[in-house]
């Protein structure tokens, strides 16, 4: 299931992606109306999520020319949530309309639904990323078909982060908000956490295959072609 969030606030588009991602979906993203009719048409994603502010080419033209073409599900994720913006946009054929600030929970609910009424069964699966799986639902981690680790929560949510940022650098605070809150833990409890799973997951944990540490950083997940 693909979904093109299109924002240009950079840091929204990250949120929303995270979210749609850790939510099973494959995300790709534009920054500006006409990105997005592009990358809409290069992609064909199965769900839309369109903020109205954009440059080049505001949301409402961007959502008139796609519904001429298609019925691809699209929701409004914009901060002018004022009657007439809303009502503009349902004109122009969005399927629904969610105003800036949102709840996470909230956007993948109503996501999903929009895919239901188009027909469109939403499917979530394990995260696989090179020869890694990451079966949610056991905290099951598995290497090329084969049981690599039973994971504890702390170390399944850590695991979980970085596929669905795998090949990218994630700040060591960034880590501890999403696996524990915002108050939760420390970059001690980090760097702990990160020793334990790399005890499970690694072929040599003292030279790590998977999981880097980028100094002064934070952590990102090797991707590893599957064999």
């Amino acid at each position: 299931m693909k979904a093109l969030i299109v924002d240009d606030d950079l840091v929204l588009a990250d949120v929303v992606s995270f979210t749609l991602r850790r939510a099973g979906f494959q995300v790709i993203t534009a920054h500006d109306g006409q990105a997005a009719l592009d990358t809409w048409q290069a992609e064909s994603p199965d769900l839309i999520i369109l903020d109205l502010n954009l440059p080049k080419l505001d949301g409402l033209s961007v959502c008139q020319r796609i519904r001429q073409q298609t019925d691809t599900p699209i929701i409004i994720l914009s901060v002018r949530g004022e009657d007439d913006d809303v009502v503009r946009g349902l004109e122009l054929g969005a399927d629904d309309y969610i105003a800036k600030p949102f709840s996470p929970r909230q956007l993948v609910a109503r996501a999903q639904a929009v895919l239901r009424r188009a027909g469109i069964t939403p499917t979530t699966g394990p995260l696989v990323v090179g020869e890694l799986t990451l079966d949610l639902a056991r905290r099951e981690l598995h290497r090329s078909g084969h049981l690599l680790a039973q994971l504890t929560p702390l170390e399944c949510r850590l695991m979980e982060v970085l596929m669905l940022n795998s090949g990218h650098v994630l700040p060591a605070d960034t880590l501890i908000t999403q696996v524990w809150g915002p108050s939760g833990g420390d970059r001690t409890m980090l760097k702990q956490l990160v020793h334990r799973l790399r005890a499970k997951i690694e072929p040599d944990p003292s030279t790590p295959a998977y999981l880097e540490t980028v100094p002064g950083v934070g952590y990102a997940l090797v991707r590893r072609p599957s064999a």
